[in-house]
């Protein structure tokens, strides 16, 4: 993922910024009396693009990282809206409990600009139900380009949006982050009940906005390739606790990379501070086992 990648990392203030009042509060205000659910995952399962996380011999990748993983950010269905014989597929592939988020198909967002787009949404939307229980939430990833100019088309495309279906919203152009544009983008998406993303990434700290539009935070973690990016997590550790006193319902956890061969060893540190700092208890992806060695799978 090259998306905010910059030259030099270590000029980068990666400071998480303040957690808004208006997110806490609206944390506060929806607060359950439910254990909070996190999923963690990485942003592809592809062999090529994971080398070396694949124990040697592994045929089928989806099944073996479901084992490692309860969550996928599902980006393939950016590049074509997945059949619903596809979607039955990767279901039957991965156990209970595990979780997809699909990525609107680019036909939509990027090529369409989300205009004309009610039947693509709806084959999108009739495919992805059939993930069931297995559906976490798709998110709308707007072009760079994309502007404010255009918040009636985004308005009326969120309004219009099939009820009921779980959508986070990432935007991108650098307007939406101005003052009166953003209050008035957060505030469509709570009417809506649309989940703002988040985006930690080196280049684009405006994007670390902090504003939680419902009880679930939606975060796309993208690495620097550089020793900060542990550090880095250790950080959201601290800002995650805050979130869950405050009444987080959901946590949607992603990590990317420049370099995606290194997003488990970056996501088994996360979940392991995690386990051990808020009381859950995913599995830390493991290593695997050496074909020329009888030793057993150690954590990366």
């Amino acid at each position: 993922m090259k998306f905010g990648q910059v030259a030099d990392p270590s000029v980068i203030d990666f400071t998480i910024p303040p957690t808004p009042q208006e997110s806490l509060i609206l944390l506060q205000q929806n607060r359950q009396h439910t254990p909070m659910e996190v999923y963690v995952g990485c942003a592809k399962w592809n062999k090529n693009d994971l080398k070396g996380f694949y124990p040697r011999g592994t045929k089928d990748e989806l099944a073996y990282y479901s084992t490692q993983f309860n969550a996928i950010e599902l980006n393939a269905t950016f590049y074509n809206s997945p059949s619903k014989a596809q979607v039955e597929t990767w279901k039957n592939k991965t156990p209970e409990g595990f979780k997809f988020f699909p990525k609107i198909p680019q036909s939509i967002s990027h090529f369409g600009r989300l205009l004309n787009s009610d039947e693509k949404v709806n084959t999108f939307v009739d495919s992805t139900v059939l993930f069931e229980e297995k559906l976490g939430m798709a998110f709308l990833q707007l072009i760079d380009n994309f502007k404010p100019k255009d918040f009636d088309r985004l308005e009326s495309f969120l309004k219009n949006f099939p009820k009921g279906y779980p959508l986070a919203v990432e935007v991108r152009n650098e307007e939406w982050f101005s003052p009166s544009v953003a209050e008035r983008f957060y505030a469509l998406l709570k009417e809506t009940n649309k989940t703002n993303v988040l985006v930690d990434t080196a280049g684009r700290r405006d994007m670390m906005h902090m504003r939680l539009t419902t009880p679930t935070a939606f975060v796309r973690y993208v690495g620097a390739n550089h020793p900060s990016d542990y550090t880095r997590l250790d950080e959201w550790i601290e800002t995650i606790v805050e979130w869950k006193e405050a009444g987080l319902q959901q946590l949607y956890f992603f990590i990317h990379q420049n370099i995606e061969v290194e997003s488990p060893l970056l996501a088994a540190h996360f979940i392991e501070k995690l386990n051990k700092t808020i009381g859950t208890d995913l599995n830390i992806p493991k290593k695997p086992v050496d074909a020329k060695s009888n030793s057993t799978p150690t954590l990366f």
